[in-house]
C-alpha cells in the first residue's frame, strides 16, 4: 500500500499529522501521540 493511502492523525501535544504504522495496527484507535516524545511531554503542551 502507498504511503498516500495510509490513514493520518494529528498528534495531540505538537499538532503535527503523523501516519498509520505497522506496530500501531492492533491500537491505532488508541494512538493520540506522534513519537514516545511527545507522549512524555503531553503535560506541558495542555498548561
Amino acid at each position: 500500500m502507498k504511503k498516500e493511502h495510509l490513514p493520518n492523525k494529528v498528534c495531540m501535544t505538537c499538532g503535527r499529522p503523523f501516519t498509520w504504522r505497522k506496530k500501531w495496527e492492533k491500537v491505532w484507535g488508541k494512538v493520540k501521540y506522534c513519537s514516545e516524545r511527545c507522549r512524555r511531554n503531553k503535560k506541558k503542551a495542555n498548561v
